[in-house]
């Protein structure tokens, strides 16, 4: 068990996110925790004392709010005197919504999927070059490696994230500062919840949540689960996208 940890997490209040909150706290972490919502995130901080946590701080934040973003990890990294793991996760999954007539919906994915991940991460940089090491984790999708019917900008924001970790990886490499890029499949939340089509391998949060913070421990670049599709995308990359879509329809 490692303890004193310092890690900041978005998208806290749900799904992976709170997830990631509860297994790191029972490593003995100290927890900044943000997502829009304060009723739930203060539900997941009381989890996260229970389970061990040294201390936790939340935030109520819109990730894309540029300032504010940058203003809250200040705050984190003056009270936690540094940090270890910034984990990017929070997003939106809607549909498009074209037939509206107007960009309203798509606009608001890709602000807060692309936009989010750069308000979260850049404020942190400063002090990660200076530690000369830190860890940053960018939450993208198995969506980036396919189209998705009716969720363009979903798909289109989670390939801009995972190229952005991709270019940042290489930028920051010489200052020992590592970066992950997750991506999952189907994973259990209020995200997925709604859904009405088939959802294949669907997996828990408490599982997916280990499994991403074992990826990030072992140093992985990328890592894309489940394993199913992990190996069906690497072995489809020669074929259509339309071919994998049918497979996992």
């Amino acid at each position: 068990m490692q303890s004193d940890e310092k890690i900041f997490i978005t998208g806290a209040s749900s799904g992976i996110g709170a997830a990631m909150a509860i297994e790191y706290a029972k490593r003995e972490a100290i927890l900044g925790l943000v997502a829009r919502r304060k009723d739930k995130l203060s539900d997941i901080a009381k989890q996260c004392s229970d389970q061990g946590a040294n201390s936790v701080e939340t935030y109520s934040l819109d990730v894309t709010d540029e300032k504010l973003s940058a203003e809250i990890a200040k705050e984190f990294m003056t009270m936690a005197d540094g940090i270890d793991v910034v984990v990017a996760n929070a997003g939106l999954a809607l549909p498009d919504h074209m037939s509206a007539g107007n960009s309203t919906q798509i606009n608001q994915v890709l602000n807060t999927n692309i936009m989010g991940v750069t308000n979260t991460i850049i404020p942190f940089i400063p002090r990660l070059k200076e530690q000369k090491r830190g860890k940053l984790v960018i939450v993208s999708s198995i969506a980036s490696f396919m189209p998705m019917s009716f969720f363009g900008g979903y798909s289109a924001s989670k390939v801009a994230v995972r190229r952005l970790s991709d270019s940042w990886r290489e930028t920051l490499k010489k200052h020992n500062i590592q970066v992950t890029t997750i991506c999952p499949g189907y994973v259990k939340s209020e995200m997925t919840d709604v859904n009405d089509f088939h959802m294949p391998f669907l997996m828990d949060a408490d599982v997916a949540a280990r499994k991403i913070i074992r990826a990030i421990d072992f140093g992985k670049k990328t890592y894309i689960f489940p394993w199913q599709l992990r190996y069906l995308i690497t072995a489809m990359k020669p074929f259509p996208d339309k071919l994998l879509l049918k497979l996992l329809s």
